[in-house]
């Protein structure tokens, strides 16, 4: 497994150089323990996000971070794109995964908090790089830090790392003359007659690094030499000059010229309606498949009026861009990526003509809709997808909402809710529900669903009191619309009920599902479905108030009801027994319980079969049933089967095999099988610390138990 490389670096460019003038010995300056942040020389009169700030700081970060790999001086490499709190958190998950096996589909923010914590304390040399760095606020909680770690920072803002303790502050500029010439020689090597009058250009170009990277690829790729492009950057140049006043930095010019030369290069127009598309996304990293999506297809179709069977015009436009020196494609797991500068992304979409930024942004946003992966995997897709739709939000302004909240940015979230990143899925939901109150409304029926979706994140982030406030307004915003008796009312009205359950307000909930309950009655009638739902969530928030007598009745009621127009084979009237079983219980009726139990489980092995997970945890639930009843041979029996249930179906390390393994030591000890109760905690340790990520609360809790049987 070791060494590990994690998230998708650049390429180093073609014909890179270490720029031993202008540029610090950063191998040497990244000692253990040490963090450089790259940030942009600033230049009087020039904007923030202006031109000179690609300056060159990524290529640095990845010359840096593939000479240490190279060397074998880390053992693992961390690429991560920092612009958001959301991509911070996606990259160390990803990190996680590769280094420590963590599930991916865990809490991604204690997962994060665990990475972190462990490059505190792991001896394996490591480097994390934080490309593009937008906000340090993004970081709370989340710095890499270690005596066996390294941290390279990418990021536009120094001020913002001043206080930094061992933290270097390395401003990177433009090139040196003999950088700036030893670069634009090296790319042309290949024909040296192409050098012809090169000093002269990287003069006139500023030795700015992306106006010498622009011109070098059209030089290489042309019949033009150094002396042309001079003689073609000047009289272009000056034209700009003259409308705009001042001398402008060199890219402002090298960029059209690489366009132009990327049509010339393509067939119909292809490369400048590509450009358009990128230009919408996130330069960062844009999935190489948006492209050949059937939307992009049809966007590019309409450019050169070839067909839409597969991505050949996209191909062709991609390579005609790379070497026109506008965008780069780099390999990233079974596809690629395609990288471009924000400030060429800025320029292309300053310069489209009428209505193309509305194409670019609607084929765009379908584009990602096709490609998305249902399962959300692998992690740095959905984040690169994630990414490209904040881009073009941002980008296009309110274009998104022209026929109602556009489904992309419903799916956005949703991919924040299946990754779990609690935090920013709070905030993209808040940001999204204030968007649609201005744009189309607070009734609209898109403001009410993204209204829904924030109280389910604050849900899930452990704030019901925040989701109860929301609920309150949808189901007011509902029946004042729709009515009281609309199905979508009575339904937000069962939601507010679940999240007052959540939130310990109990009365309420009970008042509030009572009344959804006689709503469902009076529309839907007593026996169906979503009736049958809200009564079970009503005995729920009896159960929850420890008001178990009314639970059980409700429970009962719906049990029986579901056995008739379900049968007592579907899930959910095994379900609800459970449920029952469960009340019973708490209620402290301890053979009803049983019971029920008896019959789940029964069931259970009936139709799904001895193995299948469910009849194992039904079987477990009975073992716990019987315990509290202090039958304890029956409930030891019927632990030992769970465990070795888990065993044949999950396999001996699996995590529901190792917490049953616990779980029957600690009946061991109960029993007075100390030394068979100590054997299986030392076996489930071992396992627990082979397997599962470091630090993880199981192997702790497993560690405690066997060091308290031990008497220390």
């Amino acid at each position: 497994m070791w060494p590990v490389r994690s998230g998708a670096a650049p390429s180093l460019a073609d014909g890179f150089s270490a720029r031993a003038e202008t540029a610090a010995d950063l191998g040497a300056a990244l000692i253990a323990g040490a963090v450089v942040v790259l940030v942009p020389v600033r230049v009087a009169g020039e904007r923030p996000g202006g031109w000179l700030e690609s300056c060159g700081k990524t290529q640095l970060a990845v010359a840096v971070a593939e000479l240490l790999w190279r060397l074998r001086r880390v053992e693992l490499l961390v690429w991560v794109v920092a612009t958001s709190r959301a991509s911070v958190l996606s990259g160390y998950l990803e990190a996680a995964v590769d280094a420590m096996g963590a599930d991916p589909l865990g809490d991604s923010e204690s997962i994060a908090a665990r990475f972190v914590g462990w490059l505190r304390e792991t001896s394996r040399p490591w480097l994390v790089v934080l490309d593009d760095l937008c906000d340090v606020a993004d970081l709370e909680g989340l710095c890499p830090a270690g005596p066996a770690g390294r941290v390279v920072i990418t990021a536009a803002n120094p001020a913002a790392f001043s206080g930094e303790q061992r933290t270097l502050i390395h401003p990177v500029g433009v090139l040196s003359p003999d950088e700036a010439l030893s670069y634009l020689t090296g790319r042309l090597s290949a024909d040296p007659d192409k050098c012809l009058g090169a000093t002269d250009l990287i003069a006139e170009l500023g030795y700015e690094p992306l106006a010498l990277a622009q011109a070098s690829a059209v030089i290489s790729s042309s019949a033009l030499s150094c002396r042309d492009y001079r003689d073609s950057f000047v009289s272009r140049r000056d034209q700009v000059t003259g409308a705009a006043g001042g001398r402008l930095p060199a890219g402002t010019v090298t960029w059209e010229m690489s366009a132009e030369h990327a049509d010339r290069l393509s067939s119909g127009g292809t490369a400048q309606t590509l450009l358009a598309l990128a230009a919408v996304l996130d330069g960062h990293g844009i999935p190489g498949a948006v492209f050949t999506a059937p939307a992009a297809r049809e966007f590019l179709a309409a450019a050169d009026g070839e067909g839409l069977a597969d991505g050949t015009p996209a191909a062709k436009a991609l390579i005609a861009a790379e070497r026109a020196g506008l965008l780069s494609v780099d390999p990233a797991g079974t596809g690629t990526l395609v990288r471009m500068s924000a400030v060429v992304q800025a320029a292309i979409r300053a310069a489209m003509p009428a209505g193309m930024a509305e194409r670019a942004a609607a084929a765009a946003a379908e584009a990602l809709l096709q490609i998305w992966p249902a399962d959300e995997q692998p992690i740095w897709l959905a984040a690169a997808l994630r990414a490209s739709a904040a881009s073009l939000q941002r980008v296009t302004g309110d274009l998104l909402w022209a026929s109602g909240c556009h489904p992309l940015l419903l799916r956005a979230g949703q991919s924040l809710d299946q990754m779990r990143l609690t935090g920013p899925a709070v905030a993209y939901w808040n940001s999204l529900a204030a968007v649609n109150d201005r744009i189309l409304g607070r009734g609209h029926p898109d403001t009410l669903a993204v209204g829904e979706r924030l109280a389910d994140a604050y849900l899930a982030a452990g704030r019901a009191a925040d989701a109860v406030s929301w609920l309150r307004w949808v189901l007011a915003e509902r029946v004042r619309v729709l009515g009281p008796d609309h199905p979508s009312a009575i339904a937000a009205r069962c939601e507010l009920g679940r999240a007052l359950v959540a939130a310990e307000q109990f009365g309420d909930a009970v008042d509030v599902l009572d009344r959804a309950i006689a709503d469902y009655e009076r529309v839907r009638g007593t026996d169906h479905l979503d009736t049958l739902g809200a009564r079970e969530d009503l005995a729920a928030a009896y159960h929850a108030a420890g008001q178990f007598g009314d639970a059980i009745r409700l429970y009962r009621r719906t049990l029986a009801s579901r056995e008739r127009l379900q049968g007592a084979d579907h899930p959910d009237t095994t379900t609800t027994r459970q449920q029952l079983a469960r009340a019973y219980l708490a209620g402290d009726l301890l053979k009803d319980a049983l019971a029920q139990y008896k019959r789940v489980l029964a069931d259970s092995e009936r139709v799904l079969g001895h193995d299948h997970p469910d009849t194992i945890a039904a079987r477990a639930s009975l073992g716990f049933a019987n315990h509290s009843a202090g039958r304890m041979a029956t409930a030891l029996q019927l632990y030992e089967q769970t465990r070795a249930g888990y065993e044949r179906a999950l396999g001996a390390d699996h995590p529901a095999t190792l917490a049953s393994s616990a779980t029957l030591a600690r009946i061991y000890s109960d029993v007075g099988r100390v030394t068979d109760a100590t054997a299986l905690l030392r076996d489930t340790l071992a396992r627990c610390e082979q397997t599962l990520p470091p630090g993880d609360p199981r192997t702790a809790a497993v560690r405690q138990s066997l060091n308290r049987m031990a008497g220390e």
